[in-house]
């Protein structure tokens, strides 16, 4: 390419809690090189849109809004002097740390990086991933796209409303129609359990009335121009409808909120190794991907909760590639960690013996409800800790951290592999 590249010690990509966290690191490392590229107007990503309370909690110690959390980055980094520039969609990221951007101002763009931080966030799946029969009307959308119409532009997507999916999006949304006027009808959820957190069930849904439905799901769509009901019926096992179980509600709008998937193209065309469970990068302890120089924190890595998780995730991402583009890549030997009974999508997926580890954190979803049972860690087969939980549920993320005793007693170890178990193991 004749373009002459932008040389760069750290370029981060985002400009949300994930890569306004991770800049902020990398300057306090003595980064003085250091872009940050977001494609919206304004940085703060998703948080600009969630003005319920509850973030900050174990960051900040106080009780945040979305917007009020994500200033206090956006002042940490203007007073720290970090260049993010918005309007910015980055196209390409090679193996070489070579990023290929556009903008109105600029046009094309080309930045040779040192060190890169994938902090692009994740998006909503979308219904033609839902394979639900019915008209394509008006009146079905994604519950981050009607949060942002209500929240950012000020418009109701409807008066009359079912929720597919139990996500912390689509409960809180819950609250939020209803509290502008909106008759919330019933939110529907496949599985026998939620995947939102307990705190939003409780805050969003029980104490406004609203019905949950669990073990069902939406099987069709009514209206032409716009949307005047849906059917939703009671599934199997299997997750199949049952036949004779089927309700109809008179609705005109659907929100989906089944899920999130990480933003993670960009990666794929670095020729980052990507978690067939996460669906995000697979990572070191430093949040390193397998291409060298490249790191991935937040949701584009895998989909978190909390903002507090993906802030604190994000500045050890920020950390590791400020060292990396001043020649201290953390070397030693490296351990698998893998999937045992009853584990979903453990990140990070590989521990970096140095010396230096300090306490790793292993953060993993469970495959279904579980009370009273033990997370235990083995080292190639052999037990080395079992602590008990009283609930594990896939709505919530679990942690699991190693401390340097833990991992001292795994160093001689191939692989590290953390399950749920019935009995103490240790």
């Amino acid at each position: 390419m004749s373009e002459k590249a932008i040389q760069v010690d750290v370029l981060v990509i985002g400009a949300g809690p994930a890569g306004l966290a991770a800049a902020i690191a990398a300057k306090k490392q003595g980064v003085d090189s250091l872009i940050v590229l977001e494609r919206e107007d304004q940085p703060g990503g998703i948080l600009r849109q969630c003005i319920h309370n509850g973030f900050g909690l174990h960051r900040f110690k106080e009780e945040l809004t979305g917007p009020e959390y994500a200033r206090r980055d956006i002042d940490a980094a203007r007073e720290m002097r970090i260049d993010i520039r918005t309007g910015v969609t980055v196209l390409s990221v090679s193996r070489d740390r070579r990023i290929t951007a556009v903008s109105r101002e600029n046009g094309l763009q080309v930045f040779q990086a040192k060190a890169v931080v994938l902090a692009m966030g994740c998006r909503e799946r979308p219904r033609g991933a839902l394979a639900i029969p019915g008209t394509r009307c008006a009146g079905i959308y994604s519950a981050g796209t009607a949060q942002k119409f209500v929240n950012l532009e000020g418009f109701m997507p409807g008066r009359r409303v079912v929720i597919l999916g139990s996500g912390d999006i689509g409960l809180i949304m819950a609250r939020r129609m209803t509290l502008q006027g909106a008759k919330v009808l019933a939110c529907v959820e496949l599985m026998p359990y939620s995947s939102g957190l307990n705190r939003n069930i409780v805050q969003c849904l029980q104490d406004y009335g609203i019905p949950l439905y669990l073990s069902h799901t939406v099987v069709d769509i009514h209206g032409r121009e716009r949307l005047t009901g849906v059917t939703v019926a009671k599934v199997d096992e299997n997750r199949k409808p049952i036949p004779g179980t089927e309700m109809e509600f008179d609705c005109d709008t659907l929100l989906l909120s089944v899920g999130l998937i990480p933003e993670n193209e960009l990666s794929v065309g670095a020729g980052v190794q990507l978690s067939p469970v996460t669906s995000g990068a697979v990572v070191t302890d430093s949040l390193e991907t397998s291409v060298p120089g490249i790191f991935a924190c937040g949701n584009v890595l895998h989909v978190h909760d909390l903002v507090d998780h993906v802030s604190s995730e994000s500045f050890r991402a920020g950390e590791a590639a400020a060292r990396y583009a001043m020649g201290l890549r953390r070397t030693g030997k490296e351990i698998a960690v893998r999937d045992g009974r009853g584990v979903r999508g453990t990140v990070p997926q590989k521990i970096v013996l140095d010396g230096e580890n300090g306490e790793v954190s292993l953060m993993f979803r469970p495959d279904r409800v579980y009370r009273d049972h033990y997370l235990t860690v083995y080292a190639d087969g052999k037990a080395v800790s079992s602590v008990k939980k009283m609930i594990l549920t896939p709505g919530e993320m679990a942690v699991q951290p190693l401390n340097e005793k833990l991992l001292a007693a795994c160093a001689g170890a191939k692989e590290i592999t953390l399950a749920v178990t019935e009995e103490k193991a240790v």
